[in-house]
């Protein structure tokens, strides 16, 4: 069911791949009746819908897609970062000054409801590095210290089973907070989210 609401513009960021959509209301959770939306557009629990028109939708709906596992105000540049299942990002945006624009601006951490879970260690994807990712160099990194023998430069996350467009080079093996900690065997540093924020990879 949906329910008229002021239009918003959406952007959605899959993958670092932004693309503008309208916004639409409809019911917000599955398993209950439809009832009045709250001041924020897709909250936690509520779902979204297929295609490039990212609308609001029931959970039980044919069309829903993802469901929102976090949702945050602001820029995600400056707010927390989303959950270690999160599959992609939308980053949202109402025209205008009113009290309504400034409670709806900011990001939804999504899960899609059915496979694949690009967010899921190893699969290649999602806004999140961490233990069971791989990657493999994106420009640069061609050599390390002559201290610490590591590669450096920029690295992009790849499905670890090859499946991706490129073959993964390098599996992250553990989180630590200080880079000292890595294992000796550790060929490659990587830089993660939350408290353990140094990813110890070794090269596949």
């Amino acid at each position: 069911m949906l329910v008229a609401a002021a239009a918003a513009a959406l952007s959605l960021t899959a993958c670092g791949q932004p693309v503008d959509t309208p916004d639409d209301r409809g019911s917000s959770r599955g398993g209950s009746a439809p009832t009045a939306y709250g001041v924020v557009f897709l909250g936690p629990a509520d779902c979204s819908s297929r295609g490039a028109e990212v609308r609001e939708v029931s959970c039980r709906s044919e069309k829903a897609m993802a469901r929102v596992l976090a949702r945050h105000l602001g820029a995600a540049t400056a707010g927390p970062s989303c959950p270690p299942p999160t599959d992609f990002v939308l980053h949202i945006s109402e025209t205008g000054d009113s009290a309504r624009s400034r409670l709806t601006r900011g990001y939804a951490c999504m899960r899609n409801l059915e496979p694949p879970h690009p967010g899921d260690p190893g699969q290649g994807g999602g806004p999140l590095t961490r233990v069971g990712d791989c990657v493999r160099h994106s420009r640069g990194g061609t050599g390390g210290g002559e201290d610490t023998g590591e590669v450096v430069g920029e690295v992009e996350e790849t499905a670890c089973d090859g499946s991706g467009a490129r073959a993964p080079e390098f599996e992250v093996m553990s989180a630590v907070r200080l880079r000292a900690r890595c294992p000796d065997t550790t060929d490659l540093v990587v830089t993660l989210g939350g408290d353990r924020a140094v990813g110890c990879a070794r090269r596949i």
